[in-house]
């Protein structure tokens, strides 16, 4: 038998063994709460709510071409979105959310029950401001410590902002299925319209998805979507959102799906890409994040007609390469040894699928084309090759080709500049030109044509390679000039001062050439190439704004005597396919370019209203085109593009403006002087600076005399 000592010894040792375990099983708990509490976000992330909105590109005429995103999410304020869409939300995920505090207590406990009998967790009750903390700050995991960390955040975010501010949020943030976050997003992925528009059947929709996207999706669950739609639907007929009658109404409008939801991502890739590298370097991964809106100078009018043009000639032009490779015995350097043997190589070439197959791939042409408003510098149309999702190398801006006879028009600038007029001759003779390396070439006119003395005019129509060097060697000299020349008119690749460089040796790209000619058309006076007007942040602030940048780099008489030379090219020179196949007539210049061993084929021309520059080539420049000129590969885009492009856009007929430095006179064409009524010679209209244009009239008989000359020079000669 006890003693009454011993009994309340262990009494009192009983009782501070259960306040000690008690002690450590609470703080066993303050310290597990510590440590699933420890990453929650502070109470700053909190009053800083900032989701991930993507940044869009607008086309100047105000189509959405792309957007930069790492979650596709519009933002939408809770006024502007539709009723239903809220009543949807609330009758279906938390239809206590404006009573509770940030967790429903009874729904909470009743789910644990659940879990607990089922020994799973099946039940979720989770309240609207739970499943926003779960998606703004913490993982789905399943785990209760998530779920307690779900509920200390929740009502952290129910004491930090309102209701309707946490029902904003949560409209903005939630994933909704196929890569879209928020509801703009989601509207725009399933039924190709604003969320303001959505009808009450749609609205059910989206709310549907909520619960699990990828198992409701319309696009693959179409039953699932309807049947869950109807749930939705029914949730709000219990909670009277809806009447009875419209409920019935409702369930038995089937579901219909925007046919394919366009990004617009197809349309000017090479542009978008162009836009993202130069605004990345301003702001950073805030591209893909702020919700930015960035306005561009491209006219998806434009954009689409040069696309559209771009594939249908360079598919013909890809069978016609094929054809001279083929032809030519050419495919064998792309074959392997062994099926280069000669008991296997007929064989290979018999199987016509594979080797068209193989040369669309080794000798693939490329192209690039720019088209900008000379006016404003204004680009709008830019492409920078045939797939962007092939090759991402971007043509219009990257590649560095010869121009070759696309560079002349520099040539006669620093001539006609300098006081020599378009009707100036020199000699169609064979001519020596040193190379950048240092080596002495002998170049050919195309037509290995020789003569005696030829126009500026006539040697830039007829594109004499042996007038051009002439030019350079005899009257200006100085190649550096003309580096000086083309640097000042918005080349900007380094240029090498030799004589090779009046037949376009030196290295531009699509880009500087298309800018550099702009500046004939607009009168001498150089616009910088622009491409972003201005960017607005996600409330519509304007944080950068862009104007046009500009400086007359040639006399403006100048401008308008090449202009007038350029425009003869396309008359009746190297370009008159552009009149006579192509039914282009407005007042137009340009000129063709074509490389050795046709590698590369050019066309640059311009109205008053638009320059546009076309590069066709393969992009290993050791590979030929096929005796495929500018002519004949890229005229045939830059014609029916320029005559498209005016059309569509509507742009009046307008022709070059003569400044007043410049009269037009007619001449006799023997002599260059004025013409007389009484001559026996042809009579020509020409263009001079005023102080430089012909004062005496031409003599019949010199012009009679030099006409016979002519006669027997040409005679002896061929």
């Amino acid at each position: 038998m006890a003693t009454p000592g011993a009994s309340g010894w262990f009494t009192r040792k009983g009782g501070a063994l259960a306040a000690g375990c008690g002690l450590l099983l609470m703080l066993s708990v303050l310290i597990y709460l510590a440590i699933i509490t420890r990453d929650l976000p502070s109470l700053q992330q909190l009053e800083s709510y900032k989701p991930k909105l993507s940044s869009k590109v607008y086309s100047a005429d105000l189509k959405l071409i792309h957007e930069y995103y790492v979650e596709k999410r519009s933002f939408v304020a809770l006024d502007e979105l539709p009723e239903d869409l809220v009543q949807a939300v609330i009758a279906t995920e938390d239809r206590k959310f404006y009573d509770h505090w940030g967790m429903d207590v009874r729904r909470l406990f009743g789910a644990v029950i659940k879990n607990v009998v089922s020994a799973s967790f099946k039940e979720g009750a989770s309240t609207l401001t739970q499943q926003l903390a779960r998606q703004l700050y913490l993982t789905r995991e399943k785990t209760i410590g998530r779920k307690i960390r779900e509920l200390i955040t929740a009502v952290q975010i129910e004491r930090t902002y309102t209701k309707p501010e946490i029902l904003e949020m949560y409209l903005n943030h939630m994933y909704f299925g196929h890569g879209s976050h928020g509801a703009q997003s989601a509207a725009l992925q399933y039924f190709g319209k604003d969320v303001r528009n959505l009808n009450v059947q749609e609205c059910a929709l989206l709310v549907g998805l909520l619960k699990a996207p990828e198992a409701y999706t319309p696009r693959r669950h179409p039953d699932r979507a309807l049947s869950r739609r109807n749930v939705v639907l029914n949730a709000m007929r219990e909670v009277h959102y809806l009447s009875d009658e419209s409920y019935e109404e409702a369930v038995k409008t089937p579901i219909t799906l925007a046919k394919r939801y366009q990004r617009k991502n197809d349309l000017a890739p090479y542009f978008t890409e162009y836009i993202r590298q130069v605004m990345q370097k301003k702001y950073g991964y805030d591209l893909y994040t702020d919700g930015l809106s960035i306005y561009t100078t491209l006219d998806s009018r434009a954009q689409y007609l040069a696309e559209k043009i771009i594939d249908k000639q360079m598919s013909k032009l890809q069978k016609q390469v094929n054809t001279y490779y083929k032809k030519k015995d050419l495919v064998k350097r792309f074959l392997s040894p062994e099926q280069r043997e000669d008991e296997n190589y007929a064989a290979v070439m018999q199987d016509t699928v594979f080797v068209d197959s193989l040369l669309n791939v080794k000798a693939q042409a490329q192209v690039a084309l720019v088209s900008i408003d000379p006016r404003n510098g204004h680009i709008l149309a830019f492409v920078g090759g045939r797939d962007f999702e092939e090759s991402k190398y971007n043509r219009a801006i990257q590649a560095h080709r010869q121009p070759g006879s696309a560079f002349k028009p520099f040539i006669y600038t620093v001539a006609i500049d300098n006081g020599y007029p378009p009707t100036q001759e020199v000699l169609n003779q064979p001519v020596v030109v040193m190379m950048e390396n240092g080596e002495r070439w002998s170049p050919q006119n195309y037509d290995h044509s020789v003569g005696g003395p030829t126009t500026f005019r006539e040697a830039l129509r007829k594109s004499y390679n042996l007038v051009t060097v002439r030019v350079l060697q005899s009257l200006i000299q100085k190649p550096s000039l003309v580096v000086e020349y083309a640097h000042k008119m918005g080349i900007k690749s380094p240029l090498q001062p030799v004589d090779a460089i009046a037949l376009g040796a030196s290295d531009v790209t699509p880009m500087e050439l298309t800018s550099a000619y702009s500046t004939f058309a607009n009168g001498g006076v150089l616009v910088e190439p622009l491409a972003i007007l201005r960017v607005e942040d996600k409330f519509g602030n304007v944080i950068e704004q862009n104007q046009p940048r500009s400086q007359e780099v040639l006399r403006p008489e100048t401008a308008y005597l090449v202009t007038d030379m350029l425009r003869t090219v396309i008359d009746k020179g190297t370009g008159g396919s552009a009149r006579w196949r192509y039914k282009f007539y407005r007042p137009a210049a340009g000129k063709t370019g074509t490389t050795n061993d046709y590698s590369d084929a050019w066309f640059v021309g311009f109205t008053p209203q638009v320059t546009t520059g076309v590069w066709v080539g393969i992009d290993d420049f050791t590979l030929t085109l096929g005796q495929q000129t500018g002519s004949s590969a890229a005229l045939p885009i830059w014609a029916p593009y320029m005559k498209a492009v005016h059309d569509t856009l509507e742009l009046p007929e307008a022709d070059f403006e003569m400044p007043e430095g410049v009269v037009r006179v007619n001449i006799c064409e023997d002599s260059k002087l004025l013409a007389k009524d009484t001559c026996p010679c042809k009579v020509v209209e020409e263009v001079f600076f005023s102080n430089l244009a012909p004062t005496q009239y031409c003599d019949d008989n010199i012009n009679i005399t030099r006409k016979k000359s002519r006669r027997q020079t040409k005679r002896r000669r061929f």
